[in-house]
């Protein structure tokens, strides 16, 4: 029974002794290489700090979901979502998750050709070294800040360049990304609106008149939303509501 501490310790041994000359190696793997053209690496290839690089790293993931809602036409897609929601009067169905994640998808379906010109521009001369990586953020900008001026309204655009205190540019490439964005999101958030409203009204009516109903037939113990919800369910379900819906909002930004 003695001897089974001193194995123990001799197998730990041999097992430390495997895994000390790997670290090196793993190191010098994870080092950045002279020529990447990241921002923390130094002229003679050794890495920066690594704390810093993972405090950039946690920030720019912070950012996303804002650049996510401030850059795609997401904000649009959800805010009509939410107003479908309200107006059948189904409350929690469907649920957040799944409108964000509909929202998320056809997001992506959108500015899959956004994208793909992003990679041809600015991700393909990046990895090639062709530019460091701020040429190929400000390469990668073009096509975004044209896919957000196509339908960012003039006025909001004028706005933020009064609040900006910047002169018209004479061209739609001159136009600076602290202008475009507040002005594209604003112009999302109203186009929402305004489908979001178009697509209440129907169901209003409905509400309306089985309310007329109920209260002229004297059936006060009755809420009369308890009668409209299914009926509206059932009229969008009838016209296949979901297909017009995407259909449509698809077709707005083609």
């Amino acid at each position: 029974m003695s001897r089974r501490p001193a194995a123990r310790i001799g197998a730990l041994a041999s097992m430390t002794a495997l895994t000390l000359p790997a670290a090196p190696a793993l190191a010098t793997v994870l080092r950045p290489r002279p020529d990447s053209g990241l921002p923390w690496s130094t002229s003679n290839g050794a890495a920066g700090s690594v704390p810093w690089n993972i405090v950039v790293l946690l920030t720019l993931l912070t950012l996303l979901p804002a650049l996510l809602m401030a850059m795609t036409p997401f904000a649009r897609l959800l805010v009509v979502f939410h107003f479908l929601r309200q107006a059948l009067g189904t409350q929690t169905t469907p649920s957040n998750q799944t409108l964000i994640g509909l929202a998320l998808i056809l997001t992506l379906f959108l500015m899959q050709p956004t994208l793909a010109t992003i990679h041809r521009a600015a991700v393909v001369p990046y990895e090639e070294g062709r530019v460091d990586a701020m040429g190929a953020v400000e390469l990668g900008a073009a096509p975004l800040r044209t896919f957000m001026l196509r339908y960012a309204r003039e006025k909001d655009l004028g706005l933020f360049l009064e609040l900006a205190h910047q002169p018209r540019p004479s061209r739609p490439d001159d136009v600076a990304m602290r202008v475009v964005m507040p002005a594209y999101i604003l112009s999302e958030l109203k186009a929402g609106f305004q489908i979001g409203a178009a697509l209440y009204l129907p169901f209003l009516v409905i509400d309306m008149v089985v309310a007329a109903i109920t209260t002229s037939v004297g059936m006060m113990q009755l809420p009369p939303v308890v009668i409209s919800t299914p009926l509206k369910i059932l009229l969008f379900v009838m016209v296949d509501g979901w297909n017009l819906l995407v259909g449509s909002l698809l077709k707005s930004f083609s």
